[in-house]
C-alpha cells in the first residue's frame, strides 16, 4: 500500500509539471524511469526508451551529460541541478536534472533525479488557458493561436494535432475574428505580446 502511495503522489507531481507545460519524468538510483508524463511522452526525436524501462537522449553529447550527471547525483548525493542543451531535428531544449533531496522524497520516493525538459522559444507564448479565457477562444483554437505565437507554421500544427491544414486554417478564422486580426503576424505579436503573472 505505501508503494502504491508514493507512485501515487509521484505521478501526481509529474501531472503538475505537465500542466506546467514541462515534459518531465523521475528516475531511480538504476536510471530506471518510475513516472513520466504524457509532454515527455510526447517528445518524439528527443528520448529513446529502452530495455528495463530505461530511457536515453537520443543526442549523443546530451546522453553523456545525462548519465554523467545521474552518476553525480547517485555517488555524491550533490544536489545541485544540471542543466544542458538537448538538440534533435525538430527543436533544441534544455535538460534540467533535479535531485530528490529533503521532503521531497515523501513524494518521490525510491527516486534520485527528476529529468526536465524545457522548450527554448516557447516561454513567450502564453499558456492555451489564459489564451482561451482572454478572447473566448475553443480549446482547439487555443492550441492553434499558442502554437502560432510559438513561431510554429500552420502545416507543422497540423502535423502535431493530426488534423488538415484546412482545418487548422478555419481555426486560425476563427481566431482572426475573436482577437479582430487580419493577419497570422498580427495575431502572433498579439500573443507573444501576452505573458503570465509569474509568482
Amino acid at each position: 500500500m505505501a508503494a502504491r502511495l508514493h507512485l501515487e503522489r509521484a505521478r501526481a507531481a509529474s501531472a503538475t509539471l505537465a500542466a506546467l507545460g514541462l515534459p518531465a519524468l523521475v528516475l531511480d538510483g538504476k536510471g530506471k524511469v518510475l513516472v513520466t508524463n504524457q509532454l515527455m511522452e510526447a517528445s518524439s526525436g528527443i528520448l529513446q526508451w529502452r530495455a528495463h524501462d530505461a530511457v536515453g537522449l537520443t543526442d549523443r553529447t546530451a546522453e553523456r551529460l545525462l548519465h554523467d550527471a545521474l552518476a553525480t547525483i547517485d555517488l555524491s548525493g550533490d544536489g545541485c541541478v544540471r542543466s544542458f542543451p538537448v538538440r534533435s531535428a525538430e527543436a533544441t531544449l534544455v535538460a534540467h536534472v533535479i535531485p530528490v533531496r529533503l521532503s521531497a522524497r515523501d513524494i518521490f520516493a525510491r527516486s534520485i533525479a527528476v529529468l526536465a525538459l524545457t522548450p527554448l522559444g516557447l516561454p513567450q507564448a502564453p499558456p492555451i488557458e489564459l489564451v482561451q479565457s482572454l478572447f473566448d477562444l475553443t480549446p482547439a483554437e487555443a492550441r492553434v493561436a499558442r502554437g502560432l505565437a510559438s513561431g510554429m507554421a500552420v502545416e507543422a500544427i497540423a502535423a502535431d494535432a493530426g488534423v488538415s491544414s484546412n482545418t487548422i486554417r478555419t481555426h486560425v478564422r476563427g481566431i482572426f475574428e475573436k482577437t479582430g486580426c487580419t493577419r497570422q503576424a498580427e495575431v502572433v505579436a498579439l500573443f507573444t505580446g501576452i505573458s503570465p503573472v509569474r509568482h
